[in-house]
């Protein structure tokens, strides 16, 4: 994980595994940037590898976290999406950091399609050299292994692939309300960012900002959705709207 941060140091591994046909698995990096991964997979696959897994072991971040490191399934699952040929192993053991959690994880893989999980067993972890709060008996794993809860992920019976696309096509005509609304919302901000220009106002309205989080955050939870999604989401709207300003405002 330390070293697919360094891009130098993953070319001087390509350089040495060129010519050779043995299986390699990348771990994420340390620091939840896609483009390192990617840029790993690349570097290894040009020097003729290709037989290449990646290995998901979660993201340190600067939040306070349950976790010893964040799984922040959106980045593998944007891995899986981008390179489908790939096979992704959890490793629900670094993730957490915690053997109470492990089986929580594994489930969470299962669930979004990983191939393969990554776990430390120790057939006594209170003398384990190493990571000892993260293992696992064998006993423990082969529990653990068996309540695994395996999911389709196509191939389904007929009446419930109809059932599906009749959800999917719902879910396809709110995205384009939601995309059209959004839209409609930078244009509101657009005519805002003239209005500031020509008056000579500050593009951020830090009192207006917390108000929007308050109340919008507070809307969002009574209508059942969840609030870090709701931080994301507003966080991300104005990110937006800073930038549509800030074109504005030719900064």
């Amino acid at each position: 994980a330390r070293t697919v941060a360094n891009p130098f140091s993953i070319q001087e591994l390509a350089k040495s595994l060129k010519n050779t046909k043995i299986p390699v698995m990348i771990k994420n990096p340390i620091n939840p940037d896609l483009q390192l991964w990617i840029g790993a997979i690349e570097r290894i696959h040009s020097s003729g590898i290709q037989n290449i897994a990646v290995i998901h072991r979660g993201f340190n971040t600067w939040e306070k976290s349950s976790y010893r490191n964040s799984p922040l399934w959106e980045i593998p699952v944007e891995l899986k999406r981008l390179f489908p040929e790939v096979p992704i192993i959890c490793d629900p053991s670094h993730i957490t950091g915690d053997a109470g959690m492990i089986e929580k994880i594994a489930q969470n893989a299962i669930d979004l399609d990983m191939d393969g999980l990554m776990i430390e067993s120790h057939i006594n972890p209170e003398t384990a050299l190493s990571d000892k709060n993260q293992q696992i008996t064998p006993e423990k794993l082969k529990e653990i292994i068996s309540n695994l809860k395996l999911r389709k992920s196509e191939k389904f019976e007929k009446t419930t692939a109809e059932k599906l696309e009749k959800y999917r096509e719902k879910i396809d005509l709110l995205d384009y309300k939601l995309l059209e609304t959004l839209s409609e919302r930078m244009k509101v901000v657009g005519d805002i960012g003239h209005l500031k220009k020509d008056k000579n106002i500050t593009i951020l309205q830090i009192g207006r900002w917390n108000d929007i989080i308050q109340d919008r955050k507070n809307a969002g939870l009574k209508l059942g959705l969840d609030e870090d999604f709701l931080k994301e989401l507003l966080s991300l709207v104005h990110k937006e709207s800073i930038n549509v300003q800030k074109r504005i405002m030719k900064l």
